[in-house]
């Protein structure tokens, strides 16, 4: 029969329930869905956030890292008295908070190729809050190798971009072939955000993220929607899957799950 609504669900979820492509049918799928969250810095904080409001049943939360004075810029989940506490703790409770409702799972680790399989393995649909190259590689193989969909964000200063890679529809790869060089990569400590992107591009993340859980509208599958802030100018670039792609092209030589190493000109960057 599924999940049954009570009353404070009801009411917490009409604006939900009247629309005609969600209804209690597709909320009770909302509610029995479950989402992994890579990183909740600013990308993850936003979509975090509003899947929670919307009710997906279970949220899990990778992040290793702790609050910083400098992530509360754009990181909504956390607050100042958050600073030092590690981010999946902080995110969690500020979304138990929000809706006490689902069940928000804390992955205080880095996603390794040791782990990644097993953590994604239990969730229907992986949203991208990384920030660094290396991670999404990573990412990009484990969801393809466990037939997750994977739905990707990034931002960079005022721009941001974002698409949603499906198994038998191309992946990171066919997109980005190969990870630039620390040469060619500004500075990571440098580069800088402004503090909104993130909240813009995490939003349509997690937009992307209930049209695949509920199997309604037009999802950026195959399009690359590209933002820039400074212009507030969206547009969309289409792209196919690559049949030369290591991982998923007709002759793979990718065959599991590997760890990258650090592409960027320091050590270190900001979190997204």
């Amino acid at each position: 029969m599924g999940v049954v609504f009570n009353e404070e669900q009801m009411r917490r979820y009409q604006p939900h329930i009247v629309l005609p492509h969600i209804g209690t049918k597709g909320q009770r799928r909302l509610l029995q869905s479950k989402v992994l969250i890579v990183g909740v810095g600013g990308l993850g904080s936003s979509s975090a956030f509003y899947l929670a409001a919307a009710g997906i049943g279970k949220i899990g939360l990778v992040d290793y890292d702790r609050v910083e004075v400098s992530n509360l810029q754009r990181q909504i989940l956390h607050r100042t008295r958050d600073i030092g506490r590690l981010k999946v703790e902080s995110a969690a409770e500020t979304l138990r908070a929000l809706n006490p409702d689902i069940d928000i799972v804390t992955h205080a680790t880095r996603l390794t190729a040791a782990n990644a399989r097993s953590i994604i393995e239990g969730y229907d649909v992986v949203v991208d809050g990384t920030d660094n190259f290396p991670s999404r590689y990573l990412l990009n193989d484990a969801c393809y190798l466990t037939g997750k969909p994977y739905v990707y964000g990034s931002v960079w200063r005022f721009e941001g971009q974002a698409t949603v890679f499906t198994r038998g529809n191309g992946c990171y790869r066919c997109l980005f072939p190969t990870p630039p060089s620390g040469s060619t990569t500004p500075s990571c400590q440098d580069a800088g955000v402004f503090g909104v992107i993130p909240g813009i591009i995490g939003v349509i993340e997690a937009t992307e993220t209930l049209k695949l859980v509920l199997g309604t509208g037009l999802t950026l599958t195959g399009r690359l929607l590209l933002f820039n802030g400074l212009d507030m100018e969206f547009r969309t670039v289409s792209w196919r899957q690559n049949p030369s792609c290591p991982l998923c092209g007709t002759r793979p030589t990718i065959t599991g799950i590997a760890d990258y190493g650090v592409t960027c000109t320091t050590a270190t960057r900001p979190d997204v």
